[in-house]
């Protein structure tokens, strides 16, 4: 039998938010690690290079690379005191509202690839423009890179983008003018999901698939030479 496909070339699953729902559970599996582990978040939050004064020095720029991913499912920790449940929870809230559709429109294995390539994209620009030794956590790169998705996918689907832009422009007013909030994550994502939901849903349909494979190994790659050029300059 001829299996279904979504209208950007994915595999019609039986359950469509699947992945929505796995990604939420990771974030919350991270998050009883916060409360259960002081240490937790220091040893996974992204840091680009902080001396140890004393100690080793740690950070991305001291070839820990993997916290430009760790910290994507990490939040403002309880012992921070003050409203920190909020994060988390707003940015749950967040991936619940905008994941489940445009999960059924790309399919599990496009979507899934979408929140990590923003998520890191995100990530890899906090990098390049914080300062080195402020640390930096959250989902709110990944969840800034499906609306931008979201964005593309809908405009050329044709179906009503206003919701979706006024909750962008709403969410970069917070970005600029609340403090500690990353808005270099923030733009990161919403740039690379732009990006790639526009590759993604402008592809003919004859070269659908190798165009937006190509297009994720070519975000991929400006990340590693940003990166490179990043830890370059930290540690030159």
């Amino acid at each position: 039998m001829r299996q279904g496909r979504t209208p950007l070339g994915g595999q019609v699953a039986a359950n469509p938010h699947a992945v929505t729902y796995a990604l939420i559970g990771l974030n919350c599996l991270a998050y009883l690690g916060e409360i259960a582990s002081s240490s937790f978040v220091a040893h996974f939050e992204q840091v680009g290079l902080f001396p140890g004064h004393g100690l080793p020095s740690i950070g991305i720029a001291t070839g820990q690379y993997y916290r430009l991913l760790t910290a994507m499912f990490l939040h403002e920790p309880p012992s921070s005191g003050g409203l920190f449940f909020l994060h988390i929870l707003f940015n749950m809230w967040a991936l619940y509202v905008v994941g489940p559709p445009l999960e059924a429109l790309l399919g599990r294995v496009r979507f899934a690839a979408m929140y990590l390539l923003t998520g890191l994209a995100g990530s890899v620009f906090a990098y390049l423009l914080t300062a080195p030794y402020i640390p930096e956590l959250g989902a709110s790169g990944a969840i800034f890179g499906l609306f931008g998705a979201l964005l593309l996918v809908g405009r050329k689907l044709r179906l009503n983008i206003q919701p979706i832009a006024v909750i962008i422009g709403l969410n970069l007013v917070l970005s600029f003018s609340v403090s500690n909030i990353s808005w270099q994550a923030h733009i990161g994502g919403l740039i690379a999901g732009a990006g790639l939901g526009a590759a993604w849903a402008y592809a003919p349909r004859p070269n659908r698939t190798v165009i937006q494979v190509a297009s994720s190994v070519a975000l991929i790659a400006i990340m590693v030479v940003v990166v490179i050029l990043r830890t370059h300059n930290l540690r030159g």
